[in-house]
Parts: structure tokens; C-alpha cells; sequence
């Protein structure tokens, strides 16, 4: 081997080992820096509001009995009568208004016999569907006024069901707000560590829920969902 090929060769050998090095130095800060940027912080935001419920679902169940099944019919039809008149002179509307097929619990031929028990007991619902939530929540105190005119309110237990229909109007306002709150948490984190926050690293968000503020005011509702943030922490 002549002497200007060994010295080629000992370049060539030199330039390789100098580019792996600064290699493996390059691929070592950019783990570090990766590693750096790979500091994260997991926060949870909240957001609330109470609204009043928009409709109401209200069921009126009366019952009638008796040992002759076409009495016992006839009775809930003039019930139905006074209850669907009732309901039209307090307020409510004729279409807001839909009556129940009868239901009819037959006991047998010889129940209850020996003591003077009644075969049949049916019943039958006028269910009001409305958006008139104060006059629904007023009738409490005055649904007693049919049992004054001989029918027999309340022969099955049904709450009424209180809804509200504008969540969706709600949803982004509330999800801006849940995520701002993450972002107050995390800045405090992030404060209280001594580092920096930095840019959204992955968010999720929960499921809104909608029920009643408790049980002493079913019409007014609680709307609530969490927004889960994962940010990026800096030295």
C-alpha cells in the first residue's frame, strides 16, 4: 500500500468516526430535549348550570272496582270525562292531553270471596305533555278537587317527569368553560412546580349529565360534564 493511499484511508476512517460521533451527540440531545418536552400534567375541568325544566311529563291515574267488568268500564268512562274536563278548565290544552287504554286487573271468579272483596280494579292515565311547568306544579294543591267529584285519583304512583330541551344550545359554552377551568388547574400545577405550561398535549371530554338539583325541586335541572386536558410542562 503506497503511503498517499494510508493516508487517504486514515482520513476516510477519521471523517467517519467524527460524523458518528457528532451523530450519536445530536441523537442524544434530541432524546434529552424529548424527553423534556415529554413532561405532562393530566387536569380535570368542571362546568355547572342550573336551568328551569321546559316541559313537563305529568300522569293522572284514577281506578275504578267492582264485581261486574262492563260497571267497572263504564265507571272509568265517566271518570275519564270529569278528569280530561278538569284538566281543560285549569289551563291546559285539549292536545296537550292523552288518555291511557284501561287496565284491568281481574282477581277471579272467587277471590276474596268469603270476604266481600271486589273482582276487577282498573285503571286508567290522562298523561299531559305541556310546557306550562308552573300551572303543572300548581295542580299539587288542587288535583284533590276531582276526588270531591267522586273519582279515585292516585290508583298507581307515577312522578312527574320534568324535562329540559335546550342542552345543546348549552354544550359549547359549557365545554369552553370546563376546559378553561383545566387550564386554571394545570397553570397552578405548573406554578407550583416550577415549570412552565405548555401547549395541549390531549383532551377529552365527558359525558353531560342532566338530572334534577335534588329532591325537593324536581323542575329545576343540573347540567354538568368534565373536560379532561393533558398539558405539556417546561423547566
Amino acid at each position: 500500500m503506497s503511503t498517499s493511499t494510508s493516508k487517504s484511508a486514515w482520513i476516510l476512517a477519521g471523517g467517519i468516526l467524527f460524523g458518528l460521533l457528532l451523530l450519536g451527540l445530536t441523537l442524544g440531545q434530541s432524546l434529552i430535549r424529548f424527553k423534556e418536552y415529554e413532561r405532562t400534567v393530566t387536569v380535570k375541568g368542571l362546568s355547572e348550570r342550573n336551568v328551569p325544566a321546559d316541559t313537563a311529563l305529568w300522569p293522572v291515574t284514577f281506578a275504578a272496582s267492582g264485581n261486574e267488568l262492563s260497571a267497572v268500564y263504564t265507571q272509568l268512562e265517566k271518570d275519564s270525562g270529569k278528569v280530561r274536563q278538569f284538566l281543560l278548565d285549569k289551563g291546559f290544552r285539549a292536545e296537550e292531553i292523552t288518555l291511557s287504554a284501561p287496565n284491568v286487573n281481574d282477581k277471579g271468579q272467587y277471590a276474596d270471596d268469603n270476604r266481600g272483596g271486589l273482582r276487577y280494579y282498573a285503571t286508567q292515565t290522562a298523561t299531559v305533555y305541556t310546557k306550562n311547568i308552573d300551572l303543572v306544579r300548581a295542580m299539587n294543591t288542587q288535583i284533590a278537587e276531582l276526588g270531591k267529584q267522586g273519582v279515585g285519583v292516585g290508583g298507581g304512583y307515577q312522578s312527574t317527569d320534568y324535562q329540559f330541551s335546550g342542552l345543546n344550545a348549552l354544550k359549547p359554552q359549557m365545554i369552553e368553560e370546563a376546559t378553561r377551568n383545566a387550564r386554571q388547574v394545570a397553570q397552578k400545577f405548573a406554578e407550583d412546580s416550577n415549570s412552565k405550561l405548555g401547549k395541549i398535549k390531549s383532551a377529552s371530554q365527558g359525558q353531560f349529565s342532566l338530572e334534577a338539583r335534588d329532591a325537593n325541586t324536581p323542575h329545576i335541572k343540573a347540567v354538568r360534564v368534565v373536560a379532561t386536558v393533558e398539558y405539556y410542562l417546561s423547566d
